[in-house]
């Protein structure tokens, strides 16, 4: 990776709708070769795609949470993949320190995500504890 595959991906982690010509013209060089250097970031995974940014409660979700979740050992890729069956599970992570697995978790409001938490990780079979943390305010 040079400075200029740097510069791209900078730019489209920015605004993935970043226009190829505003990257061309920053970078000097043509849009052709700027979309070469994507496909080749693409086909060596560095890009492994493009995404949208969405406020949850504008969506009507207000109740956030990064939840932590630990579980029996030999359950563990069991729990993380029921887990990712799951609607309100946006992201899943598997962690290293305080959690095995990640997960946030969107829910309309405290009652839905007590539910969430309580009612359906909670009961995933080998999920030993589960450790919600409220998101009060994305800041980045």
């Amino acid at each position: 990776m040079d400075d200029k595959d740097w510069t791209i991906i900078n730019m489209l982690t920015e605004d993935a709708r970043t226009p190829l010509t505003k990257i061309a013209k920053k970078l000097g060089i043509t849009e052709a070769a700027v979309r070469k250097r994507l496909k080749n970031l693409e086909e060596r995974g560095v890009i492994r795609g493009y995404t949208t940014v969405i406020n949850p409660s504008m969506l009507g979700y207000h109740s956030v949470s990064l939840t932590g979740i630990d579980t029996e050992p030999d359950k563990f890729l069991d729990v993380a993949k029921k887990v990712m069956e799951f609607d309100f599970a946006k992201n899943v992570y598997i962690t290293s320190g305080d959690h095995m697995l990640m997960v946030e978790i969107w829910a309309k409001d405290g009652d839905e995500l007590t539910k969430i938490i309580s009612g359906i990780v909670g009961k995933i079979d080998g999920v030993k504890r589960v450790c919600p943390a409220i998101v009060l305010e994305k800041m980045k």
